[in-house]
């Protein structure tokens, strides 16, 4: 089997401040980083041209398109640069970085499966961030019939890129926030593995959120509502084949 050849993947909407450390961080680990630069500001585009002439690669999308566009432009470009899997991380800096080999170790030893991180929070999360992502869990166990993705919000994962990028040649799965959980559950309805690993996850005091609670909690709760009709259509086959196994 091919020894598996992987990059780390920031979407970047307006971090300028942080963006830098985490390219510095993901270098340590000894992986190249493709930046995909979602219609930055000047002061944030300034940076990671200086990110750019420092060696890494950046894509830059003509205008904002939201986080789920970035992520599905940066896995085609990950993959035609000869990548095999790609490590998403965020570009505030939330997820701690010494978690991450065990998201590689776990990619290596089985290169088909999406790794996918459920947080470990410190005190820096709100409650009401905290107990507001359970609405969209509980959804995700119905519109998948199981309990396999622990957590779907989680921006640290981990894609096998030529898979994922057949599955969003089919599937868009939205532009925005609404994405991440979604490519997750067709991935799940495609027979696709899935490991779930723990990471730790910090808000940073005064960090930046592109979040906008009218706009993309109207997206997120159409997705439900789309995957939802999806599974029903799908669910007297999976029993039925799960019958035939029995």
């Amino acid at each position: 089997m091919t020894t598996p050849s992987v990059c780390a993947l920031i979407p970047v909407y307006n971090h300028p401040t942080t963006i830098a450390a985490v390219c510095n961080q993901l270098q340590q680990l000894g992986l190249p980083v493709l930046l995909v630069d979602d219609g930055s500001d000047a002061e944030c585009a300034a940076v990671l041209d200086e990110l750019q002439a420092a060696g890494h690669q950046l894509l830059r999308l003509p205008h904002n398109q939201g986080k789920g566009a970035a992520v599905r432009a940066g896995l085609a470009r990950a993959e035609q640069l000869g990548y095999s899997h790609a490590l998403q991380v965020d570009a505030d800096g939330q997820h701690a970085v010494a978690d991450l080999p065990g998201f590689l170790a776990a990619m290596r030893s089985q290169p088909q499966a999406l790794v996918i991180g459920y947080p470990q929070y410190d005190d820096s999360v709100s409650r009401l961030r905290f107990y507001g992502r359970y609405a969209t869990h509980i959804w995700v166990w119905i519109n998948t019939l199981s309990l396999a993705i622990r957590d779907s919000m989680c921006g640290a994962r981990i894609y096998p890129l030529a898979e994922v990028n057949r599955l969003l040649a089919a599937r868009l799965c939205g532009n925005r926030m609404a994405f991440d959980t979604e490519v997750l559950v067709r991935w799940h309805w495609r027979g696709g593995a899935v490991i779930n690993l723990p990471v730790q996850v910090h808000y940073p005091e005064g960090g930046v959120s592109h979040f906008n609670l009218w706009r993309d909690n109207l997206h997120i709760s159409a997705m439900h509502a789309r995957l939802f009709f999806g599974m029903l259509r799908r669910a007297p086959g999976w029993l039925l084949r799960g019958r035939k196994r029995a």
